[in-house]
């Protein structure tokens, strides 16, 4: 069961040698991509196994490519479960996208919002969780356009959702680069969420390209948009684990930690505020 007030931070390899040394209180778990870890051995892998002994971690993938037509890569996902079993990690997610066809194209792309990807893709979530043996998490994702779309983004999500029975990464930060760049009402899409599906939370910064074009980075800081929206999903779908995303352009931890306490300050705020609402 994971526990609801937590806050946890995407750990990257310039992290190790000083989180392997002393890891700050305010960090309450981390999250890895199984596929950049799971090859390495010598000192990279004697410190990952460090920490893993001292910090729960939560997995989330980049390569299952969960909506692609190519069949399933079941050796890859086998070695994922290995990797989780190894590390006694029972969170793992995975984004609500593809990035694979005839080869793997390095990127996440959309899949159509359409009833058959819909089942093509619950097909597919009950093939992973047989395999890893856990449930499978899905994140909604950012997207820059929407092909063969015959349904919105927020009925996709959450049929997707619905027909595969599992859970959902929210990512506040998603909903806000897509409510942009696709011209929708950001508050209305995160309180349509389903809230009994919401197993964590995503926060990340953003690149504004331009006034009505974001592209979902993970390389600057938070803005206060987003700030907001992370506000407004712990009153509506209550508080929830939440991960602080950053991929590069990676401050010092004392930077990272500000957002961090800002996190922790505004779940305390939505503990108190939820509970007087339900």
């Amino acid at each position: 069961m994971i526990e609801r007030a937590k806050v946890g931070l995407g750990l990257r390899r310039e992290m190790l040698d000083e989180f392997c040394d002393s890891i700050p209180d305010a960090i309450d778990f981390f999250e890895v991509a199984p596929e950049n870890w799971m090859t390495l051995g010598g000192k990279y892998g004697r410190q990952l196994r460090q920490l893993t002994e001292r910090k729960p971690f939560f997995c989330h993938g980049l390569s299952l490519s969960i909506g692609g037509p190519a069949p399933l890569d079941i050796v890859f996902i086998k070695n994922v479960k290995a990797f989780l079993d190894e590390h006694n990690i029972e969170i793992y997610s995975e984004h609500l996208s593809y990035c694979s066809g005839a080869g793997h194209m390095y990127d996440l792309m959309p899949i159509p919002f359409t009833e058959e990807a819909v089942k093509h893709v619950v097909k597919r979530v009950k093939q992973v969780e047989n395999i890893i043996e856990r449930p499978l998490i899905l994140e909604n994702v950012s997207f820059y356009t929407a092909p063969g779309a015959e349904m919105s983004e927020l009925e996709f999500v959450t049929a997707v959702l619905g027909e595969a029975d599992c859970k959902m990464l929210l990512d506040v930060n998603n909903i806000y680069v897509n409510s942009i760049n696709h011209e929708y009402d950001a508050d209305e899409f995160l309180r349509a969420m389903p809230t009994e599906r919401v197993a964590y939370l995503h926060i990340a910064g953003h690149f504004e390209e331009a006034k009505d074009i974001i592209v979902d980075t993970h390389g600057a800081d938070i803005v206060s948009p987003v700030w907001q929206l992370l506000q407004t999903c712990y009153q509506v779908h209550g508080v929830h684990p939440t991960l602080l995303e950053r991929d590069f352009n990676i401050p010092e931890t004392q930077v990272l930690l500000k957002e961090i306490d800002k996190i922790r300050r505004y779940q305390e705020t939505g503990l108190s505020q939820f509970s007087r609402s339900t």
